[in-house]
């Protein structure tokens, strides 16, 4: 497949050259085959070479996707607001996982910090070098901001997680004619990467419904390391207290494994550009998979938790009152006013990130506001 997208520079194409030299020879070492999670494992956050992990630029403009704390402030204040209201049950603390360029944190603090209510820390749990840095230089007038490698044993307070789970590693699963196979990465008779298929362990597919009701030739990604990050988050908040709130791309587990989805959802994104080719360029673009919401809340409850809301992005920023933070601009100041609308209907339009994105809220010893119920589909899960 040639994919018609935009030149690298010299030193991006050496550098992925270089992280395709390091995956060949770790398929060497292990008989010829690797998972497909160990290889989106290395293209994503291999040290200094994987995209997580080397030195472009991720997000934004000049970047290969942007996020909603990217288009509007609004998003960031509106998490704020909330979090002021579960301070009140919890310790004033707030967790952040994958902080990105640092927009969302700085965005919440500043609402805090305008409201008189900053939290005594923000953590984020950043494993990538690079973003830290530059988190770093976006928020030093925060001296609330602490720096984490790994999940603290326990915690009591807010944890954020946008587009966290979609960039964790899948394993690829795909329908055999006798049984289910997993699909990994080999080297062709050229040294290229290529997919082979392998007997798989049954429980791998456990999160597919009605699983063997799917036709031969039927490939999707399964979830394990986001449903240990789900059950990993329930341990630090059962030894606290607190709620969660992950927004990404996905759906429910009837709507993921659909006859019609017969190709899975795995995507990457490069300059802007969409396309479905994981080899292509490895360490340059972004490699993701939609969300199992359903996985995740089984997960969250095993790990100890509740699941106290799962709806789209539209329904809980309405619901947690972004209409009322763009209202501070008047609508009759058009020149600041507009361009605040037209990021806010970015966020909650159905045609834009509204719809698309989802909500999965879970926690433990805390009372969720009851206005955010309004529009709940946790029963659709």
């Amino acid at each position: 497949m040639q994919l018609q997208l935009p030149e690298p520079s010299t030193d991006a194409l050496a550098a992925s050259r270089s992280l395709q030299h390091l995956i060949a020879d770790e398929i060497r070492r292990s008989d010829g085959w690797i998972s497909f999670a160990r290889y989106m494992e290395l293209v994503l956050y291999a040290p200094g070479l994987g995209y997580y992990s080397g030195g472009a630029t991720k997000l934004g403009k000049e970047g290969d996707f942007t996020t909603a704390p990217e288009i509007s402030p609004l998003f960031g204040a509106t998490l704020a607001h909330l979090a002021t209201e579960l301070f009140d049950q919890t310790d004033a603390a707030i967790m952040e996982f994958g902080a990105g360029t640092g927009k969302l944190a700085f965005d919440i603090l500043s609402e805090l910090r305008d409201a008189g209510r900053l939290p005594t820390h923000y953590f984020i749990v950043e494993i990538s070098t690079q973003l830290r840095a530059r988190q770093q230089e976006t928020l030093r007038d925060f001296p609330q901001v602490r720096w984490l490698d790994s999940l603290p044993p326990s915690f009591s307070g807010v944890v954020i997680g946008n587009e966290v789970l979609d960039a964790m590693p899948v394993q690829l699963v795909v329908r055999g004619e006798q049984a289910w196979l997993e699909r990994g990465v080999a080297l062709d008779a050229a040294g290229a990467f290529a997919y082979v298929d392998r007997p798989c362990d049954g429980s791998l597919v456990a999160q597919i419904p009605d699983a063997e009701e799917l036709a031969v030739g039927y490939l999707t990604e399964v979830h394990p390391i986001a449903v240990g990050f789900m059950q990993s988050l329930g341990t630090m908040l059962q030894n606290g207290k607190g709620a969660a709130l992950l927004f990404d791309y996905g759906f429910p587990a009837h709507e993921y494994y659909l006859h019609e989805r017969g190709q899975g959802t795995l995507m990457c994104h490069y300059r802007h550009h969409s396309h479905s080719d994981p080899f292509y360029l490895p360490g340059l673009q972004d490699v993701t998979a939609h969300v199992d919401f359903t996985a995740m809340a089984k997960a969250a409850i095993d790990g100890g938790l509740d699941v106290f809301g799962y709806t789209s992005q539209a329904a809980f920023l309405l619901g947690a009152g972004i209409g009322d933070l763009l209202l501070r601009t008047s609508p009759e100041q058009s020149r600041a006013y507009l361009p605040q609308s037209n990021a806010v209907q970015k966020l909650i339009s159905p045609a834009e990130m509204g719809e698309l994105f989802k909500v999965l809220a879970v926690g433990k010893n805390v009372d969720w506001p009851a206005r955010l119920h309004a529009h709940d589909r946790t029963h659709r899960l």
